[in-house]
């Protein structure tokens, strides 16, 4: 799960930070080319301690202290090749990207990586009315909070675990926007305002995968960017809906797990703020059924994994209450690095009275602080020290059992650097 959900991640973010580097262009006839992505490579050392109490009892999950590795940040090293157009009064462009990881996946000997195509997507319009972009993409809730974290260019929580991408801040300040195959339309830009609204594939995980029918999600966003001056920044608000069709028969033709029909729904608020060499941002979310482990004891897979309220993991049964968000501030000092501070947190709350899952209720929180240096040695090569405190607290109740609790503490140390082309 970490291996998948870390080059999904990476792969939005590489995505939308590469279009903003300078990338490399070239006239083809009535279609301009363009090509970028970057390759990273950082030094975690993450020293963790668990302890856990099963059914009331005392015991070690695991303890891998000091666990030092080399390979891939939030970022995996990214390949990305795209064209446009105007053709017929439209403006048109296509987008592919190819993503891969410096570390050999499962660290075995003569092991290899995996190359994912995490953005594959068309989009036809006009700046008067607008764009529309069909394929895979960001998702559209919560796609500015995790585009608007330091971390982008370099680990955040966590150590490459034999994947292609660390966690950034994913879990401990936003819910992750994932990639999805999505038809959107993006109004023009009205002085500042854009509206964007989505149908977009519609999201399970496991035991979901039993619902009869699938469902269409949908989610919309509208921003404000600013400017005057030294002053320049950007306003946010997002949402997001999916139904889940429920299945109350004792067993379906998939399996026993059954569950009533439910609605998972977000909301977001997000501001981004620069004044001079200063940086702030500020992010809340709230919403329900977005975050669930959805397992017979969430909390102690939640310690073997060291991913809780991670990502859009629409469970059977597992109709969550979930909030969280987090504060980042950054300075960049005359040599023109940037020194960041971050503090985030997510908070998910389940209770569950269908005993096919076998929990009652679970409470899991994921908060982190953050310290980061971000160095540009050229305009193209970035520098970066980062130090990561995060803690995870869970509690959980089996049917019939005493409580389970587990807290997670882990330190994370990273060096290295970033390369964008």
């Amino acid at each position: 799960m970490n291996k998948k959900l870390g080059l999904a991640v990476a792969g939005a973010l590489l995505a939308a930070s590469a279009s903003a580097q300078a990338g490399i262009s070239i006239p083809a006839g009535d279609w301009t080319v363009d090509i970028g992505g970057n390759v990273n490579a950082f030094y975690t050392n993450v020293d963790s301690s668990i302890d856990t109490k099963l059914a009331g009892v005392k015991q070690q999950i695991r303890d891998p202290k000091d666990s030092n590795t080399i390979g891939t940040g939030l970022l995996p090293a990214q390949f990305g090749i795209g064209a446009k157009t105007r053709q017929n009064d439209l403006d048109i462009a296509f987008q592919f990207s190819f993503f891969t990881g410096t570390a050999a996946g499962q660290r075995t000997a003569g092991d290899a990586n995996t190359l994912n195509i995490r953005q594959a997507y068309l989009t036809f319009g006009d700046a008067s009315w607008g764009t529309v972009k069909m394929g895979r993409d960001l998702g559209v809730f919560g796609s500015d909070a995790i585009l608007s974290d330091m971390t982008l260019l370099g680990v955040g929580v966590g150590g490459p675990a034999g994947g292609s991408s660390t966690l950034g801040r994913i879990g401990s300040g936003y819910i992750y926007a994932d990639w999805k195959g999505q038809i959107a339309y993006t109004s023009p830009n009205w002085n500042g305002l854009q509206l964007t609204a989505a149908a977009v594939e519609g999201w399970t995980n496991g035991a979901a995968n039993a619902q009869p029918a699938q469902k269409l999600g949908f989610e919309g966003k509208a921003t404000y960017d600013f400017k005057a001056d030294d002053v320049s920044g950007r306003v946010w608000t997002s949402v997001l809906s999916q139904k889940h069709e429920g299945d109350s028969r004792a067993a379906n033709v998939q399996g026993a797990n059954t569950f009533d029909s439910y609605t998972s729904r977000g909301w977001d608020l997000g501001a981004r703020v620069n004044v001079s060499s200063f940086g702030l941002v500020g992010y809340f979310y709230d919403g329900r059924g977005l975050d669930s482990q959805g397992t017979t004891a969430p909390v102690t897979n939640a310690g073997l994994s060291g991913l809780t309220t991670g990502g859009l993991q629409f469970l059977g049964g597992q109709k969550t209450d979930d909030r969280g968000g987090y504060v980042q501030g950054t300075w960049t000092i005359p040599t023109g690095t940037k020194l960041g501070l971050s503090w985030g947190r997510n908070r998910s709350e389940s209770d569950v009275t269908n005993p096919a899952v076998n929990v009652n209720n679970f409470k899991i929180e994921n908060e982190s602080w953050m310290i980061g240096a971000y160095h540009p040695l050229t305009k193209s090569l970035n520098l970066v020290a980062e130090y990561v405190d995060q803690n995870i607290e869970g509690t959980s109740k089996n049917v019939g059992a005493a409580k389970d609790k587990v807290e997670i503490d882990n330190k994370t140390i990273s060096l290295g650097a970033i390369l964008f082309f």
